[in-house]
């Protein structure tokens, strides 16, 4: 007679399945299913902390982590997860201490997992940390584009501009498709006034390529100064089109930048729980006292200076962008994502002073006073 139940690994590939196709709530389900047969299956509790993730329940998360290295303390992947929320709670030591586990135990031949853990260094800023776990990567297999592009990134991030642009053409020389490289490659060279060789290189995407708006006004921008074109050009349509899209749809950078604004400009309660709990720190370095009667002067990564208080030099800011006709709040926002993208680090729009000390702590302007 035919068992009725899955085994647990199977109960692990259906799983796999659904969270690929970014169906996580039903993947989750499957795993507890599976975890109510094989309460010590340590791919199962591994499962859940990857779905938990990306549901962004980390607390949840940590302690699926947490449960699989019971049964098995040196499960790479459960290591690699475990440091992942770990850096999410702010604990960095923690963090790189399981993801140096992984490299005792011996995975570096695992190239995903390299790249994995590279990149959740790299979004916590570890840049020296995670340039370590993208070089071994690149030693394990050289012509691995993306983990050559994330080199770029990291070099970039470390200002080593001339190191990440040259990193950043061996990449699409190794895949010429890579636009994501090729779009961080535009925005370097733009930022360094090379426009020619920015416009080659954003010129060379489409509208769907992108995902951050800052690669696109300047796109725009290069066009029509080096062709000549009127602002209704029908070649720059396409742009425009995706522009709105990005307005009008907000992904999850901008929820999220949404949620901390809500939550930086609201008291913190008893009550809360869950994924407040993540953003303690953050909040609690967000809810600063104003200081707009005091004169500050700020220099822009364009070399543009600014003075006044915050919220006017927020407001200079934005008049001396291209996003002059949108409002202040818009234009942190834009700002904000943009920063986002290049850097990594999420900048507040609760109000002007955060987001000028948050751009200066991503390197998008220098406070001067």
């Amino acid at each position: 007679m035919t068992s009725p139940f899955l085994s647990s690994e199977e109960y692990d590939e259906r799983a796999h399945q659904l969270y690929n196709e970014g169906n996580y709530d039903d993947a989750l389900v499957t795993l507890r299913e599976g975890l109510g047969l094989y309460p010590n299956a340590v791919e199962l509790h591994v499962g859940v902390g990857y779905a938990r993730v990306a549901r962004e329940e980390f607390a949840w998360a940590r302690r699926s982590f947490e449960e699989a290295l019971v049964l098995d303390p040196d499960h790479e992947d459960a290591l690699a997860g475990l440091g992942e929320t770990l850096l999410r709670f702010g604990q960095t030591s923690g963090a790189v201490k399981s993801f140096r586990r992984i490299l005792e135990l011996g995975y570096h031949d695992d190239i995903e997992l390299m790249l994995q853990v590279g990149r959740a260094l790299f979004r916590d800023g570890l840049m020296e940390e995670a340039k370590e776990f993208f070089d071994i990567a690149i030693q394990e297999v050289p012509d691995n584009a993306e983990a050559v592009a994330m080199i770029g990134y990291t070099e970039h991030r470390l200002g080593e501009d001339d190191a990440a642009i040259a990193t950043l053409r061996r990449a699409l020389t190794l895949d010429a498709d890579y636009t994501e490289a090729r779009i961080y490659l535009g925005n370097i060279l733009y930022d360094r006034g090379e426009y020619e060789a920015a416009l080659y290189h954003l010129d060379k995407t489409a509208p769907e390529d992108h995902w951050d708006e800052l690669g696109i006004w300047r796109l725009i921008e290069l066009k029509k100064s080096t062709y000549r074109l009127r602002d209704d050009d029908p070649s720059l349509k396409p742009w425009d089109e995706r522009l709105n899209e990005l307005d009008e749809d907000p992904d999850a950078i901008d929820e999220m930048l949404a949620e901390i604004e809500q939550n930086a400009n609201s008291e913190a309660t008893g009550e809360a729980k869950g994924q407040l709990e993540l953003f303690g720190a953050l909040l609690a370095d967000l809810a600063q006292e104003k200081q707009s009667d005091v004169a500050h002067d700020v220099i822009g990564r364009d070399g543009l200076r600014y003075e006044g208080s915050w919220d006017e030099i927020v407001e200079q800011m934005r008049i001396a962008s291209a996003q002059s006709t949108r409002s202040v709040l818009e234009f942190m926002q834009s700002e904000a994502r943009r920063g986002l993208a290049l850097t990594g680090i999420l900048i507040s729009t609760a109000d002007a002073e955060s987001f000028v000390r948050g751009s200066s702590d991503a390197g998008m302007l220098r406070i001067l006073r």
